[in-house]
């Protein structure tokens, strides 16, 4: 029998939130190999708010899925057939930008097998290892260049790039205060983490509690959800500050133009760079990236958690839990089992 592929397709644009009937999960055959080409089964498929980007037809840093085609997504795949001389089967190996497909076949020489690291379990690929990682690394070390004794706010927090921010922050002796939604959140990043103090959203008065935590004002923010929580960390950046402009979750649901920030000015002010980054503007400079926090990883110095959900079909579904905060560290489907170890 023809082994069955299944896929997500694009049917529509979501408005709003994405609903069910914006994408169709499709089943088809599999078609045998070509020279040098290689067949994956995905293990982990990763879920981040850029996700919901590609769904809309916007002028962005990468064009949108097409209406018809495949969901695109990142992962960790097994290989399980190979034509191509550097791959063989049983190999793990990051899909880049790939898709949400059970299977799907590559170019052998776009495909590097994953190192095997002593005591580093397969899903610190996805979180401190992987993009994620790297988007924390150098958001950080490279645009918010933080100097021990300086204060870093981090939005997102409890996040999967969050979380990998302040502690690097940690490590380069500076004050860390994370905002997050919940006080099981806010308790993982104070006692878990090491973030110096941590401030509920849901239930605080955001601007007093930086003032009680940022008693010397704010060097550093490291920016991934916008709105009125930007709004008071800008209101209290100090002179030279930085702000790496990774992401604006609070916007990317909206569907109507989003006003702000209302602080504006006060960038003027306090002369503080902002600047939006991509991660794969750093995709040049990961082998860098990936040593650091590999030895960081393997020293103890970094925590992190998995959000894992089962289930090839219940990855639109679970979109969702990012943009309403109830994901604690980096959120990834387990579609197929992990090979063993």
């Amino acid at each position: 029998m023809t082994e069955m592929n299944k896929t997500w397709i694009l049917r529509k644009r979501p408005e709003g939130e994405v609903k069910e009937g914006d994408l169709e999960l499709v089943e088809s055959p599999l078609e045998p190999l070509k020279d040098g080409e290689v067949r994956t089964r995905l293990i982990y498929l990763s879920l981040d708010p850029t996700n919901r980007i590609w769904m809309s037809d916007v002028d962005a840093y990468l064009p949108p899925v097409g209406i018809g085609d495949p969901m695109r997504g990142g992962g960790l795949a097994v290989v399980t057939e190979s034509k191509f001389d550097g791959l063989s089967a049983g190999d793990i190996v990051n899909t880049g930008l790939g898709s949400w497909s059970l299977y799907s076949t590559h170019p052998g020489q776009t495909l590097t097998a994953m190192p095997k690291l002593p005591g580093v379990p397969l899903t610190a690929f996805m979180g401190p290892l992987g993009a994620t990682g790297m988007t924390a690394y150098f958001g950080l070390m490279d645009i918010g260049k933080p100097k021990a004794g300086e204060t870093v706010v981090v939005s997102a927090a409890a996040g999967a790039v969050g979380s990998m921010v302040g502690q690097i922050a940690k490590i380069q002796g500076c004050r860390v205060v994370g905002i997050a939604g919940s006080d099981e959140k806010c308790k993982w990043l104070t006692e878990t983490a090491g973030f110096d103090a941590a401030i509920n959203y849901k239930s605080e008065d955001v601007g007093a509690a930086l003032d009680k935590h940022c008693p010397d004002g704010i060097d550093v923010n490291f920016e991934n959800v916008g709105g009125k929580i930007m709004d008071q960390v800008i209101a209290r950046l100090n002179d030279f500050s930085r702000m790496p402009l990774c992401g604006l979750i609070s916007t990317y649901n909206a569907t109507e133009p989003v006003p702000g920030p209302y602080n504006f000015s006060n960038l003027l002010m306090r002369r503080t760079l902002v600047k939006g980054f991509i991660v794969i503007d750093y995709f040049p400079r990961f082998p860098e990236g990936m040593q650091q926090m590999a030895g960081w990883l393997m020293e103890g110095k970094l925590k992190f958690e998995t959000d894992i959900v089962k289930g090839l079909e219940n990855a639109p579904a679970s979109l969702s839990r990012l943009f309403e905060g109830k994901n604690l560290g980096k959120l990834i489907v387990e579609v197929s089992e992990p090979p063993a170890s």
